[in-house]
């Protein structure tokens, strides 16, 4: 299986430690790799933790003395994440990358729909509070489907391919992937992006089901499916971690 920006790293069983730093505790994944050569700290912004990629013969109190050396780095880089949003009444999430309020309205009819408000655009959703955050999520991946299966389908149609089938997911380390058979993953969180990002991510799978690789064939045609490539990557590096912290209870 393919994806965009995927770590190529051989996987090893995860344990964790806790490193105690100016009276706070942060937990840090252990992850053992058999091509590293040194200590590796990363903050992950997009599911908040903190990984340690380590030598496969290093030993754990090794690593936890690397740990426990650089746990005001810990602790700096995680305090400068941005904070979660929770769906919920009065938070702004983006859609198709334009700020929304959600706004809740109790006593309306439906479920969720959007509309201009007098201060921009609102996410309006009908139901008891404890729904909210829930059918707000659901909604998102509604839209989601719609768009990623519109733009599939325009990308197929210009290459004479079929994908085998379309699924949505909410994974932190890829945007999509595509399956030796053809098979279509993409994350539903493409749905806070601007649309043109979302259509270059489909773009970029759909050429998948051509080349199985990122050889230049490969990118000689996701190209031609989507001129503007670099762009759109450019975005995701810059802005992608940051889709992961809206809907943080409803992910």
């Amino acid at each position: 299986m393919l994806s965009l920006f995927e770590r190529r790293t051989s996987p090893g069983p995860v344990v964790h430690i806790d490193v105690a730093h100016n009276g706070e505790v942060f937990r840090v994944a252990l992850k053992r790799v058999s091509t590293s050569r040194r200590f590796t700290l990363r903050v992950r912004a997009a599911t908040r933790d903190v990984l340690l990629t380590m030598p496969a013969r290093s030993s754990l109190r090794a690593a936890r003395e690397f740990a426990e050396r650089h746990g005001a780095w810990i602790g700096a880089r995680l305090a400068r994440l941005p904070h979660p949003v929770a769906f919920a009444a009065g938070a702004v999430t983006p859609l198709r990358g334009l700020d929304h309020t959600i706004d809740h309205r109790p006593a309306e009819r439906g479920v969720v729909w959007t509309e201009r408000g007098p201060h921009g655009p609102l996410i309006c959703v009908a139901g008891a509070p404890p729904f909210v955050a829930r059918r707000v999520a659901d909604f998102l991946k509604r839209e989601a489907r719609k768009d990623l299966e519109a733009a599939v389908a325009r990308h197929s149609q210009r290459l004479g391919v079929a994908p085998r089938r379309i699924s949505l997911r909410d994974t932190s380390s890829r945007w999509g992937s595509c399956s030796s058979t053809g098979a279509l993953n993409f994350s539903w969180r493409l749905i806070l992006a601007p649309p043109d990002v979302l259509d270059y991510l489909a773009a970029h799978e759909v050429a998948h089901i051509v080349h199985m690789n990122h050889s230049p064939m490969f990118w000689k045609l996701a190209r031609r499916l989507y001129p503007d490539t670099d762009r759109a990557e450019a975005w995701l590096r810059a802005h992608g971690a940051d889709l992961h912290r809206f809907g943080a209870e409803a992910a």
